[in-house]
């Protein structure tokens, strides 16, 4: 693969961190050299409870999920989209086998860093520090969303507080199903409630 194919193959992400911090031309060269691509069918799992999942993915097209299984229903705890990143936290940052599964519930394109990459960059290159910095606020951020939505009480109003914190353009995409047990309710449940919504 020449360097320009390079370059253009891995646009996206730079073009995404790059509009985060600015990135420096080592940092951009370094990134062009080890960012890799990737797909996922619809329904394919990306990542299994007890693997230890080394890639940070960013998602360029697509819808993802995480979930774990108990007593043999699963349960989504996530929804991400374009422009967001996912991984296994456990996984991925402890170096620990994961609890939960990551799933594509559309044809899902990425782009990805693996570990030692990541931690590579992360010591020798100071923006990635600060891109890392404000990720980790944006991430508290959202979960400190799916806190409060827990513990909602009202299913309605659970409804109401995701709409008006998600990106509207993707809940005709999310599967009722997951959507349901991401809001925590029966599926017959959300969809009286979405049509009385909309």
């Amino acid at each position: 693969m020449s360097s320009s194919q390079k370059i253009e193959k891995n646009l996206f992400i730079i073009f995404y961190l790059n509009a985060i911090y600015p990135l420096s031309p080592s940092l951009k060269s370094f990134l062009v050299d080890k960012i890799k691509s990737c797909s996922f069918k619809k329904n394919e799992i990306i990542s299994r409870e007890g693997e230890i999942c080394d890639k940070l993915y960013l998602i360029k097209k697509g819808l993802v999920r995480g979930y774990f299984v108990s007593e043999g229903i699963d349960i989504t705890t996530w929804i991400d989209t374009e422009n967001e990143i996912f991984t296994s936290i456990t996984g991925f940052f402890k170096h620990e086998k994961t609890r939960e599964y990551i799933q594509a519930m559309e044809d899902t394109h990425c782009d990805y860093l693996e570990y030692e990459d990541y931690k590579y960059s992360l010591n020798n290159f100071p923006e990635i520090r600060q891109i890392y910095r404000i990720m980790l606020e944006q991430y508290y951020v959202l979960a400190e969303h799916r806190v409060y939505l827990a513990r909602i009480p009202n299913a309605g109003k659970r409804l109401e507080f995701f709409l008006e914190h998600c990106k509207p353009e993707i809940v005709e995409r999310i599967p009722r199903k997951h959507l349901a047990s991401f809001l925590a309710m029966r599926p017959e449940t959300l969809s009286r409630l979405m049509k009385e919504k909309f």
